[in-house]
C-alpha cells in the first residue's frame, strides 16, 4: 500500500505548525524564548482648564499604532464626567462630559506605549486642498515668489518641502519670509504655502519621548505627501529635517485641534513620561487578546481558562517523551500514558515530593492489595476497594505531614487516584503472574518516563512555546506520527546481539 498520504498528512502537519507559529512571531510580536524584555513608555497627559459654570465638553486627540510604536493600555482619571472614545478619519479621540462645573478642572489620559520595530502604521489618507484664500497685500506677492524659488530648486514634493522649509525658516531666509511670518505662525505658513503650490500636506502633533521629562507640550511637524498620494514623508517645520526620529510619537496624525473645551477657558495640555522594561510576554498580552481570525490565542481566554490551558497544553509533550522511551528505547512502563499524568502530578508537587508520594502510595497500596487477593474478591470490587484504599493512604500521609510541618505533603493529593488504583492492580497482577523482577522494571521504567516527561514538561522554553504558540501542537502530532511508523530495533534490544559480538575472533 502506498505511504504517499501518510507522509502527505505529515508534511501538511509541519507546515500548518511552522506556518501558524511563525506568522504568530511576525504579526503578533510572540518571542521565542521566555525572559524577553521590551521597553514601554509610561505616558500621561493632564488636561487644565476653567470651567464657565456650565455644561463642558472635552474633545481630545489619541495616539494610535503607529511605525516603533503599539499602544497597549489606556487609562482616565476625570471624576464626575462621563468618557467615550470614538474614531473616524482624522483618527482616534476622547470626549469627556459634564452638565454643570466650575472653577479649575483637571483630567488625565494614561497610556502605555510598547516600543515595537516591526509595527506599522495604519494606511494614511492624504487631505484634499483647501480652497485658495486670498492674501492681503502685500503678503500675496510675496508667498509667490517664495514658493517660486523653492519650486524651481526641487525635484519632487518631499524636495519641495524641504526647499521652502529652508527658504522660510533656513538660512536662506529672505524678506518675503520675513514679512509673511509677522502674519503667520510658522507651521501654518508652511502648510499653507505647499497647498497653494497643489502639495498636499497638514500639521500634525507628535511627542518626544524623553525618560523622566514632566510638563512637556507636542511638538509641530508637517506632513507632505507624493503626487499618487502613496507614500509621505515628514518633516521638522523648524528645522527641515526630514524624517521621523526614533522616539518621536505621533500624537495627532489628522491635522485637526489636539485639544477642544467648550464651556471653559485657558485650556492647556502636559505631558509626562518615564520608560521601564519589562517581560515581553506581558508587554505584548493586551495585544494578544485581539480577536481576530486569524489570532488564534489561548490569552483571548478567561484566565481561569488559561490557567487550565496551561497544563493540557504540556500533555502532547508527555506524550511525545513516552513515544520516544517505549518506541526507540524500549522502555517498559505500567500503562501506556500512565506516567504523563503521573508527570502532570510531579508538576503540582515538585519533583522530589512526587516522587516520595508516588512510592509512599504505590508501597503500602501493593501491600494492602496483596491482602486483598486473599479474599478472592470480583474485579470491579477488588478495583474499587483499591481506589478507597489509595483515598485512605493519601489523607492518611497529608494529614500527618501537616502535622509534623511538612506542607509539602499536602501537595500529594494532586496525584490521579483512579490511575494509581489501576496502577497497583495492575503491578499486583503482574507480581502474581511474572515475579518481582518484572514488577520492578514496568514500575522503575514508569517511573523513570515520568521523570524525564517531567523535566521536559516543566522546562520553561517548552511551557512559554506550547502556550503561546498553538501551531506546535501540529508539529509534535506530526514527529508522533513519523515515530509511530518506526518498525526497527530498539535501543535494548541490540543488548540481545552482544554474546555475537563477544564471541568474535580477536585479531
Amino acid at each position: 500500500m502506498s505511504r504517499l498520504p501518510f507522509y502527505a498528512i505529515v508534511g501538511l502537519l509541519l507546515i500548518a505548525g511552522i506556518a501558524m507559529s511563525v506568522h504568530r512571531h511576525v504579526q503578533f510580536e510572540i518571542p521565542w524564548l521566555p525572559g524577553e524584555q521590551r521597553q514601554v513608555w509610561e505616558v500621561e497627559a493632564m488636561i487644565n482648564f476653567n470651567a464657565q459654570n456650565g455644561p463642558v465638553e472635552v474633545d481630545f486627540s489619541l495616539p494610535s499604532h503607529q511605525q516603533g510604536f503599539r499602544v497597549l493600555t489606556e487609562n482616565t482619571a476625570s471624576s464626575g464626567y462621563g468618557l467615550a472614545y470614538h474614531a473616524d478619519e482624522f483618527g482616534r479621540r476622547a470626549q469627556w462630559t459634564i452638565r454643570d462645573a466650575a472653577g479649575s478642572q483637571q483630567l488625565y489620559y494614561s497610556a502605555q506605549i510598547l516600543v515595537s520595530p516591526d509595527a506599522q502604521a495604519a494606511q494614511q489618507t492624504a487631505p484634499a486642498l483647501p480652497p485658495a484664500t486670498p492674501w492681503e497685500r502685500p503678503y500675496g506677492t510675496a508667498a509667490t515668489e517664495v514658493i517660486e524659488q523653492a519650486w524651481a530648486r526641487s525635484a519632487d514634493n518631499a524636495t519641495f518641502a524641504r526647499e521652502l522649509i529652508r527658504d522660510v525658516n533656513g538660512d536662506r531666509q529672505g524678506e518675503n519670509a520675513r514679512l509673511l511670518l509677522t502674519q503667520f505662525e510658522s507651521t501654518e505658513l508652511l502648510v499653507r504655502l505647499l497647498n497653494q503650490a497643489g502639495v498636499k500636506a497638514r500639521a500634525i502633533s507628535g511627542l518626544m519621548l524623553e525618560d523622566g521629562r514632566r510638563r512637556q507640550t507636542l511638538s509641530n511637524w508637517i506632513q507632505v505627501f507624493s503626487d499618487n498620494e502613496d507614500q509621505w514623508w515628514l518633516f521638522h517645520p523648524k528645522s527641515g529635517k526630514q524624517g521621523k526620529p526614533e522616539n518621536l510619537l505621533l500624537w495627532e496624525t489628522g491635522g485637526q485641534a489636539v485639544l477642544e473645551v467648550q464651556g471653559g477657558t485657558n485650556s492647556r495640555v502636559t505631558f509626562s513620561m518615564l520608560t521601564h522594561s519589562q517581560p515581553a510576554s506581558a508587554a505584548v498580552r493586551n495585544h494578544l487578546s485581539d480577536n481576530t481570525l486569524l489570532n488564534f490565542s489561548i490569552h483571548s481566554l478567561p484566565l481561569e481558562e488559561q490557567a487550565l490551558f496551561q497544563t493540557i497544553l504540556l500533555i502532547p509533550i508527555g506524550a511525545l517523551m513516552v513515544v520516544l522511551l517505549r518506541v526507540l528505547v524500549g522502555i517498559k512502563t505500567s500503562g501506556t500514558f500512565m506516567p504523563v499524568l503521573i508527570a502532570l502530578a510531579f508538576i503540582q508537587t515538585s519533583l522530589s515530593t512526587g516522587l516520595i508520594g508516588f512510592l509512599l502510595v504505590v508501597s503500602v497500596g501493593l501491600v494492602i492489595r496483596n491482602y486483598l487477593s486473599y479474599l478472592n474478591l470480583l474485579l470491579v470490587a477488588r478495583v474499587s476497594a483499591v481506589i478507597i484504599t489509595v483515598i485512605a493512604i493519601i489523607s492518611v500521609f497529608s494529614v500527618l505531614a501537616y502535622r509534623i510541618g511538612l506542607n509539602a505533603g499536602l501537595t500529594i493529593t494532586f496525584f490521579p487516584m483512579i490511575i494509581l488504583a489501576w496502577t497497583i492492580e495492575r503491578m499486583s497482577i503482574l507480581w502474581e503472574e511474572e515475579g518481582p523482577k518484572e514488577v520492578l522494571m514496568q514500575g522503575g521504567g514508569s517511573l523513570v518516563t515520568a521523570v524525564l516527561a517531567f523535566l521536559a514538561m516543566n522546562n520553561p522554553v517548552v511551557r512559554h512555546i506550547t502556550f503561546n504558540f498553538l501551531g506546535v501542537q501540529f508539529i509534535l502530532m506530526a514527529l508522533i506520527l513519523i515515530l509511530g511508523n518506526y518498525t526497527g530495533y530498539r535501543l535494548l534490544e541490540l543488548r540481545r546481539f552482544k554474546p555475537i559480538t563477544d564471541d568474535e575472533p580477536k585479531s
